[in-house]
């Protein structure tokens, strides 16, 4: 785990900007008429539809997406009553989290205010504003009360992130752990140390899960709460036990099945823990110090399951699981309130989330491989990106059917979806990449089959149906990457170049390339020596119909993957090159850019074959190509260099194909900016159209471009370099490229191919 020190988190806080939030504009705000309908006079017309009716604020403000988090800085992150203002910074963060994990808006509260009376009467002021309201660090026992009223008074939700988010993450772990060690919630002896907000809510969850009231034991700062203690108030009433033999710590965890710690940390002992039942369950969630470390815990036991508050241990309960989800699901369906119902449908959520197959982002944010459900795994990580979809879809449809929600989702498949592209995890049109493959699948071979992000994305492939893979590659050594990795290659094809098996279609293929290269120079032998590399061997399968598609360029040189490319399968003979295109999916749509990898100082002639080629690719997306080639000047403005080049492709182009919409030579912010563009350039081909493809003079503007957007902004989804122009369908990969960026290759391979043997069996 990484030491914060003073210094580094004061300078995060007050480094270049004070603070961790802000605010944008989500409307233009540029022109008077912009102005004029955000402000006065326009705004007049939403004030009046929602005079007239009510529920509408939601159709025409962000009250549907804004939550607040309020407090009164009594209760703050451990640190105790340090006042509402001192507590600010913990309300920002919990501002950021949830914008980043559930897309929400939040406005941070402080209340400069300790009577819950008072209190409350404030937040009822101020509720109309939003759709949610967050309370956060208040201390017990007034805070049962705060919230108590607010969700009898206020007809949105509200929720003690301090009460429920804990109890929502533990009790998920729990149901897990009590699967994991073989046992049942309804007869587990559970132990809770600490009676504060947090163990209350806790203890209150787990009994509505199935726990028995007799078979637990709470303890305080005083020890065990039993029947007639003196000075007990109700919320710990409710848990005093009626045993006369126990009465500290000690005494009560023995035999105990589970113990979960909110207290403070070294309360609990090795020698306690080892007098524990079989397989004991250990939550010590004491921050930052645990109850007992989780090394002594399993030292004392090596059976124990554990979780802790810390992130750098297995089991984490972090309330960022919970909150932004189940508040996003709540703020989908417009909910009147948070109610048992929807909290159990996020327990169930998120428990069922940690047995589904781990996404590859967790295990890379993680560096492991081998995360699986089981003592070491019973809760879902934080930054699992299904989190959003499964939990949030719970909450909403738990809200439809208990009878809170304002406004129902019919179409799940849909609201999930739209939550993926909320916060850039999958977009619609990766999603019908994927579909699109699926509905065909082929035969894709992977060259560097012994590369693990290589291995992770066929094996994803497969499970997608996009594919039926093959690996080129050594079978033992594959074999032991895999189970190094986890992964079942079960359904994966393996081929070994090298073994005797191989030689005679190594031979055809060696025949077939040297009587094709005869007037290049090869020989029979050459060419069989080149069969031994993965490039020469896997596009030789494809070129002779032993697989469908090729995807390489891990390991190996673009130069050089250019190179095979071009012996083995050969340009398309509609052009004279062959190019790349990486695809952008930004906020503002859907870009081209080409070509960004083969060409490095295009003529004429090039550029125009690279623009023939982008417009092809762009309908094979199914999408209306409309095409700006792109320069530092605009329209003849220079006589000299790749402006000159560009021009007389574009004159080209213009004269053999008098409909398609292309234009140029012209400086990217003309190409972007189609009122600018119109308003100056009046003649141009693309008026009253917004480009969508950018042909660049060179490779180097078209590379720098694309990673530059890409760097600039981590929201930007790429996907790429798509192949075009080669006569099968073989592309390529980044070196840097993710297991997600190999599979979306994966995808338009496949569907290049079935696009292929579509053309090839109508004679075309």
């Amino acid at each position: 785990m990484v030491k914060i020190t003073k210094e580094a988190a004061l300078e995060y806080h007050f480094k270049d900007r004070p603070g961790k939030i802000e605010v944008k504009p989500t409307k233009p705000y540029r022109t008077q008429t912009d102005l004029s309908l955000a402000y006065s006079p326009g705004v007049a017309f939403p004030c009046l539809e929602i005079q007239n009716n009510p529920d509408d604020v939601y159709k025409y403000t962000d009250k549907g997406n804004l939550v607040a988090v309020i407090s009164n800085g009594t209760a703050v992150l451990g640190l105790g009553d340090i006042g509402a203002m001192s507590g600010k910074p913990v309300m920002e963060g919990k501002g950021l989290l949830f914008k980043i994990y559930g897309g929400v808006d939040v406005f941070d509260i402080e209340v400069n205010e300790k009577d819950p009376v008072k209190f409350c009467e404030a937040v009822e002021k101020i509720a109309p504003t939003f759709g949610g309201i967050n309370l956060e660090d208040i201390k017990a026992p007034e805070c049962f009360y705060i919230e108590n009223r607010l969700k009898q008074t206020l007809d949105i939700p509200v929720m003690h992130d301090d009460q429920h988010g804990t109890a929502i993450i533990s009790a998920a772990g729990l149901l897990n752990a009590l699967e994991v060690a073989g046992k049942k919630i309804r007869e587990a002896k559970i132990v809770v140390n600490g009676a504060g907000a947090a163990a209350i809510s806790c203890t209150k969850l787990y009994c509505s899960l199935g726990a028995k009231h007799e078979n637990i034991v709470m303890l305080d700062s005083r020890g065990v709460i039993y029947k007639g203690r003196e000075n007990v108030n109700e919320q710990k009433a409710e848990f005093a036990t009626s045993r006369t033999d126990i009465h500290t710590l000690e005494e009560a965890v023995k035999g105990a099945d589970v113990f979960v710690g909110l207290s403070k940390g070294n309360v609990l002992s090795q020698d306690m823990v080892r007098s524990m039942a079989d397989h004991p369950i250990v939550f010590a969630l004491a921050n930052p110090v645990p109850e007992i470390s989780y090394e002594d815990a399993m030292a004392a036991r090596p059976d124990v399951l554990m979780s802790t508050g810390r992130s750098d241990y297995p089991n984490q309960i972090n309330n960022v699981i919970g909150f932004p989800y189940i508040f996003r699901g709540a703020l989908d369906v417009h909910a009147r309130a948070i109610n048992e119902e929807m909290k159990l449908a996020a327990v169930k959520a998120i428990a069922q989330l940690a047995k589904m197959p781990i996404p590859e982002i967790v295990n890379e944010v993680y560096h492991v491989s081998d995360l699986q459900f089981g003592p070491k795994y019973f809760i879902p990580k934080p930054v699992d990106p299904r989190l959003i979809t499964e939990v949030s879809a719970a909450v909403a449809k738990a809200a439809i059917e208990s009878g809170v929600a304002r406004t129902p989702i019919t179409d799940w498949e849909a609201y999930k979806e739209r939550l993926r592209q909320m916060l850039g995890q999958e977009t619609k049109f990766t999603r019908t990449l994927h579909a699109t493959a699926a509905m065909h699948p082929q035969r894709v071979v992977f060259a560097e089959g012994g590369h693990p992000t290589m291995m992770k994305a066929a094996v994803k492939a497969l499970q997608e149906g996009i594919c039926s893979p093959i690996l080129l590659g050594n079978p033992d050594r594959l074999t032991r990457l895999a189970n190094r990795l986890k992964l079942d290659l079960s359904g994966v094809e393996i081929i070994d170049m090298r073994a005797d098996k191989e030689q005679g279609r190594r031979a055809t293929y060696a025949k077939h390339l040297s009587e094709k290269r005869a007037r290049q120079g090869y020989t029979f032998e050459e060419a069989y020596d080149k069969m031994y590399e993965r490039n020469y061997f896997g596009m030789s399968m494809v070129e002779q119909g032993d697989a469908d598609a090729f995807i390489t360029g891990l390991y190996t040189k673009y130069s050089n993957t250019i190179k095979v490319a071009k012996e083995v399968v050969g340009i398309n003979p509609a052009y004279n090159t062959f190019a790349t295109m990486h695809i952008l999916n930004t906020k503002k749509g859907i870009y081209y850019i080409a070509d960004t990898l083969i060409n490095r100082h295009p003529n004429d002639s090039v550029l125009y074959d690279v623009a023939r080629l982008a417009a092809h690719s762009v309908s094979f997306f199914n999408d209306e190509p409309v095409m700006a080639m792109i320069s530092y000047s605009n329209f003849g403005t220079d006589e000299v260099g790749s402006p000159v080049t560009v021009h007389q492709a574009v004159e080209r182009l213009q004269k053999d194909y008098p409909d398609m919409a292309v234009d140029g030579e012209m400086q990217v912010s003309f190409a972007l900016n189609k009122e600018l563009r119109d308003d100056k350039y009046p003649f141009t081909r693309l008026k009253g159209k917004d480009v969508n493809t950018l042909v660049f003079p060179n490779m180097s503007s078209a590379n720098s471009c694309y990673m530059l957007l890409k760097g600039l902004d981590p929201d930007v989804e790429v996907i790429g370099p798509i192949q075009m122009g080669l006569n099968k369908p073989i592309h390529f990969t980044d070196f840097e490229a993710s297991v997600q960026d190999v599979v979306n290759i994966t995808a338009v391979a496949a569907i290049d191919a079935y696009v292929e043997k579509l053309k090839n069996n109508k004679g075309e």
